[in-house]
């Protein structure tokens, strides 16, 4: 669920690959609030400042496609672990095994141990409602925000730290 491209330099990320740091809070805080200003951005394509409905399937359809490494119209778990591990390097968070596999099962519907590009955009589609929380078909900066915080609260048992998500933190208003 996501598109924040940039190599791996010596900022926090870069340490924790180097030297197996872990980022302090604050880092991981930092690099979520401009990984989240860029996700907003590069998915608000008119520029309006929030995200229809429209734009949020054409990006979330950008990301089926990327994680379909072999373009058999199926992401499995082992292109669903690839891309992870790709978004990783690329310092964009650090969703585990447990948290894809869950994901993975959500999205299944049924159950063959694969996502079609149907079941992604099923899945994208109720996302989008979930965060959706005023009802107006869009998503403003504040909804991301609020989701996110909502589901590192959920994968962390209620202690939002920061972890890659669909819907970064970052999305604070200006």
């Amino acid at each position: 669920m996501t598109k924040r491209f940039f190599a791996i330099g010596f900022g926090a990320a870069g340490l924790t690959a180097i030297f197996g740091l872990a980022p302090s809070r604050a880092a991981r805080a930092n690099e979520e609030q401009e990984q989240g200003k860029a996700f907003f951005q590069k998915t608000d394509t008119n520029g309006d400042g929030k995200i229809s409905q429209d734009e949020w399937q054409a990006a979330h359809k950008q990301m089926f496609q990327k994680m379909d490494t072999n373009g058999d119209g199926k992401v499995t778990m082992e292109e669903m672990k690839t891309s992870s591990e790709k978004m990783q390097e690329k310092g964009m968070g650090k969703g585990g095994m447990e948290m894809m596999s869950e994901k993975m099962k959500m999205m299944d519907t049924n159950s063959d141990g694969s996502i079609s590009e149907t079941e992604f955009m099923a899945a994208s589609k109720a996302k989008f409602d979930e965060l959706d929380t005023n009802n107006d078909g869009y998503l403003s900066k504040q909804e991301l925000k609020a989701g996110h915080e909502k589901m590192m609260q959920k994968a962390h048992g209620g202690a939002s730290q920061g972890m890659q998500g669909t819907t970064p933190q970052g999305t604070e208003k200006k």
